[in-house]
């Protein structure tokens, strides 16, 4: 846009790591497989401390008999000759030990593989009834949450929040739109990979309300560290209010800038990539914004949604997340104002 003046990026850092350290501070997200809220993630977690309680016997096993070995071996004093009798001389003492040693190896060994199993089989004989079904599609680098129609309930979609609730199961059907990710939330269950063409799906069920986080786990680019989502499990009376929250149209606002700023939305190649329902933004490349403000971060776990940050991500995306599809949108001060107050308004 010409004549547009543009602030220098880095007068925007400090209010926004400002923001984010506060937020930091607070009460963040659980992201710890050894705090299971579920009881897929409890399996899993009961199978983690049986092959933790094996390999630390194993481990010290080995520093014993290192130890032994040391404190029984021979000083020599540098100029004797090395003791080669072992090679003429059988040693029958040395060769049982080492049978017996590989003897408990293996079934250590099979013990750990049978217990796997075990495991496995427990996850597969869970019930599944009367599950709550949603679908999740991964992207460079963001996650796309669609909650599909059902018991009169409209559909709509929404991204890098998935909401739950507490004690019913959920079959999260998992899908790629570009790369291969994997879905990992290690308090609620363990990895599922996403492939390029292939539909799998992933079921748990959380047991405590809180907010998870989770994480793609399989490298999908320069910014897969920086693609976080966020699990808040609630009640059933609360998951159902927000179900119908989310599937309402964006409110009108009556103030004048921020109609101004929804007409700057409008009217720019924010409306070409991303849907605001109820105006005539309907881009499917992009996160859907209709409730926007619901969400607790921008940009999948990187900034926190306040305001000022949604301004710096807004002016210039690559600052915060090198390498996103998101383009720099070239907005007047004035413009990006009323953009940010409208945006605000989509709660």
């Amino acid at each position: 846009m010409s004549g547009t003046r543009r602030r220098p990026v880095a007068a925007w850092r400090p209010a926004v790591f400002a923001a984010y350290a506060t937020r930091a501070a607070g009460a963040e997200p659980q992201q710890n497989a050894l705090q299971p809220a579920g009881v897929q993630a409890a399996h899993i977690g009961q199978l983690w401390n049986f092959t933790l309680v094996v390999c630390a016997i194993v481990f010290a096993a080995v520093l014993l008999a290192t130890l032994v070995a040391l404190m029984r071996s021979r000083r020599g004093d540098g100029t004797a000759a090395p003791n080669l009798d072992s090679l003429t001389r059988p040693e029958r003492r040395t060769r049982r030990s080492v049978i017996a040693a590989s003897i408990v190896s293996v079934v250590a060994l099979c013990g750990l593989i049978v217990a796997d199993v075990l495991t496995d089989r427990a996850l597969s004989k869970l019930p599944v009834d009367n599950p709550v079904r949603i679908d999740m599609t991964g992207q460079q680098w963001w996650w796309q949450v669609h909650y599909p129609e059902g018991r009169g309930q409209a559909g709509f979609t929404t991204a890098n929040e998935l909401h739950i609730p507490v004690g019913r199961p959920v079959i999260v059907s998992l899908q790629t739109g570009d790369v291969i990710h994997s879905f990992w939330v290690p308090n609620l269950h363990g990895k599922k990979d996403m492939l390029p063409g292939i539909a799998t799906s992933i079921v748990f069920r959380a047991d405590k309300p809180g907010v998870y986080r989770g994480q793609c786990a399989e490298f999908c680019g320069a910014q897969h560290a920086l693609m976080a989502m966020r699990v808040i499990a609630e009640s059933p009376e609360r998951y159902d209010a927000w179900l119908r929250h989310q599937a309402l149209p964006a409110t009108t606002s009556l103030d004048t800038t921020a109609q101004h700023g929804r007409d700057v939305f409008e009217k720019s190649a924010c409306a070409g990539c991303h849907t605001v329902r109820g105006t005539s933004a309907n881009g499917t490349l992009a996160p859907d914004l209709t409730h926007l403000m619901s969400r607790e971060t921008l940009a999948a776990g990187v900034l926190a949604n306040t305001p000022a940050n949604l301004a710096a991500w807004i002016r210039d995306p690559h600052v915060w997340k090198p390498g996103v599809a998101m383009p720099a949108v070239p907005l007047s001060d004035s413009d990006l104002h009323a953009v940010v107050a409208w945006l605000t308004t989509l709660q």
